[in-house]
Protein backbone atom coordinates (compact mmCIF):
# COMPACT_ATOMS: atom_id res chain seq x y z
CA UNK A 1 0.00 0.00 0.00
CA UNK A 2 1.47 3.29 -0.93
CA UNK A 3 1.09 6.64 1.03
CA UNK A 4 -0.46 9.50 -1.23
CA UNK A 5 -0.42 12.48 1.14
CA UNK A 6 -2.32 14.51 -1.68
CA UNK A 7 -4.93 12.37 -1.61
CA UNK A 8 -4.78 11.73 2.55
CA UNK A 9 -5.27 15.53 2.57
CA UNK A 10 -8.28 15.83 -0.27
CA UNK A 11 -10.30 13.52 2.19
CA UNK A 12 -9.06 14.95 4.91
CA UNK A 13 -10.62 18.25 2.96
CA UNK A 14 -13.37 16.43 2.36
CA UNK A 15 -14.31 15.44 6.49
CA UNK A 16 -13.86 19.31 7.26
CA UNK A 17 -16.06 20.74 4.76
CA UNK A 18 -18.95 18.22 5.88
CA UNK A 19 -18.37 19.30 9.32
CA UNK A 20 -18.90 22.67 8.24
CA UNK A 21 -22.33 22.38 6.99
CA UNK A 22 -23.60 24.04 4.52
CA UNK A 23 -21.58 26.76 4.74
CA UNK A 24 -18.92 24.33 3.32
CA UNK A 25 -21.00 22.98 0.46
CA UNK A 26 -18.89 25.41 -1.88
CA UNK A 27 -15.83 23.66 -0.53
CA UNK A 28 -17.01 20.10 -0.70
CA UNK A 29 -18.37 20.58 -3.81
CA UNK A 30 -15.32 22.00 -4.84
CA UNK A 31 -13.26 19.05 -4.52
CA UNK A 32 -15.06 16.80 -7.01
CA UNK A 33 -13.73 16.55 -10.91
CA UNK A 34 -16.45 17.83 -13.27
CA UNK A 35 -17.72 14.48 -13.88
CA UNK A 36 -17.54 13.07 -10.54
CA UNK A 37 -20.15 10.59 -9.35
CA UNK A 38 -21.51 10.93 -6.10
CA UNK A 39 -23.21 7.17 -4.39
CA UNK A 40 -24.65 7.68 -0.99
CA UNK A 41 -27.22 5.49 0.46
CA UNK A 42 -29.57 8.59 2.03
CA UNK A 43 -32.17 9.57 -0.41
CA UNK A 44 -32.74 6.42 -2.06
CA UNK A 45 -34.56 4.58 1.17
CA UNK A 46 -31.27 2.77 1.85
CA UNK A 47 -30.60 2.10 -1.58
CA UNK A 48 -27.42 3.12 -3.26
CA UNK A 49 -28.08 6.45 -5.29
CA UNK A 50 -26.06 8.45 -8.00
CA UNK A 51 -25.26 11.95 -8.46
CA UNK A 52 -23.29 12.34 -11.49
CA UNK A 53 -21.17 16.07 -11.92
CA UNK A 54 -20.82 19.37 -10.26
CA UNK A 55 -24.79 20.52 -10.77
CA UNK A 56 -26.08 16.73 -9.17
CA UNK A 57 -23.59 16.65 -6.11
CA UNK A 58 -24.54 20.02 -5.37
CA UNK A 59 -28.29 20.12 -5.44
CA UNK A 60 -27.94 16.79 -3.21
CA UNK A 61 -26.04 18.49 -0.46
CA UNK A 62 -27.87 21.81 -0.72
CA UNK A 63 -31.08 19.44 0.06
CA UNK A 64 -29.11 17.24 2.78
CA UNK A 65 -27.92 20.36 4.69
CA UNK A 66 -31.40 21.89 4.67
CA UNK A 67 -32.46 18.29 6.52
CA UNK A 68 -31.00 16.44 8.92
CA UNK A 69 -27.45 17.07 8.14
CA UNK A 70 -27.79 20.58 8.48
CA UNK A 71 -27.70 20.10 12.55
CA UNK A 72 -25.38 19.53 14.35
CA UNK A 73 -23.45 16.76 12.53
CA UNK A 74 -20.79 15.47 14.08
CA UNK A 75 -18.63 13.69 11.79
CA UNK A 76 -15.21 11.34 13.05
CA UNK A 77 -12.83 9.69 10.48
CA UNK A 78 -11.89 6.56 12.42
CA UNK A 79 -9.12 5.08 9.47
CA UNK A 80 -8.02 5.78 6.10
CA UNK A 81 -6.21 3.55 3.97
CA UNK A 82 -4.87 4.62 0.35
CA UNK A 83 -3.72 1.99 -2.31
CA UNK A 84 -2.71 4.24 -5.01
CA UNK A 85 -5.81 6.44 -6.80
CA UNK A 86 -8.12 4.41 -4.36
CA UNK A 87 -8.77 5.36 -0.79
CA UNK A 88 -11.16 3.95 2.12
CA UNK A 89 -12.29 5.54 4.84
CA UNK A 90 -14.13 4.67 7.83
CA UNK A 91 -16.09 6.89 9.94
CA UNK A 92 -18.26 7.66 12.79
CA UNK A 93 -21.41 10.13 12.56
CA UNK A 94 -23.45 11.26 15.22
CA UNK A 95 -26.70 13.36 14.45
CA UNK A 96 -29.04 14.07 17.32
CA UNK A 97 -32.36 12.71 15.30
CA UNK A 98 -30.46 9.58 15.10
CA UNK A 99 -31.38 7.07 18.29
CA UNK A 100 -27.27 6.47 18.49
CA UNK A 101 -23.72 7.15 16.76
CA UNK A 102 -23.45 5.45 12.99
CA UNK A 103 -20.24 3.98 11.07
CA UNK A 104 -19.67 3.77 7.80
CA UNK A 105 -17.41 3.75 5.28
CA UNK A 106 -16.08 6.19 1.92
CA UNK A 107 -14.44 4.38 -1.06
CA UNK A 108 -13.03 7.33 -3.24
CA UNK A 109 -10.94 6.93 -6.38
CA UNK A 110 -8.72 10.12 -6.78
CA UNK A 111 -8.14 11.71 -10.49
CA UNK A 112 -6.08 14.80 -10.98
CA UNK A 113 -6.28 15.72 -7.35
CA UNK A 114 -10.48 15.46 -7.54
CA UNK A 115 -12.74 13.06 -6.59
CA UNK A 116 -14.29 11.47 -9.81
CA UNK A 117 -16.08 8.84 -7.58
CA UNK A 118 -16.89 8.53 -3.96
CA UNK A 119 -19.39 5.70 -2.64
CA UNK A 120 -20.69 6.10 0.82
CA UNK A 121 -21.85 2.79 2.68
CA UNK A 122 -23.54 2.20 6.12
CA UNK A 123 -22.60 -0.41 8.60
CA UNK A 124 -25.24 0.38 11.23
CA UNK A 125 -24.95 1.73 14.92
CA UNK A 126 -21.64 2.26 16.00
CA UNK A 127 -20.63 0.05 19.11
CA UNK A 128 -19.34 0.34 22.06
CA UNK A 129 -16.40 -1.53 21.49
CA UNK A 130 -15.20 0.94 18.85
Amino acid sequence: MSDNAPDRILVQRYFAAMQGGAQATEEMVSLFSDDGEYIEPFSGQGQPTSHRGIAAIRAFFDDSFAGPLGHDVKLRLDRLDVDGAELRSEWTCEIPMWPAPMRGSDRYLIRDGKIARLEVTLHGPATAAR
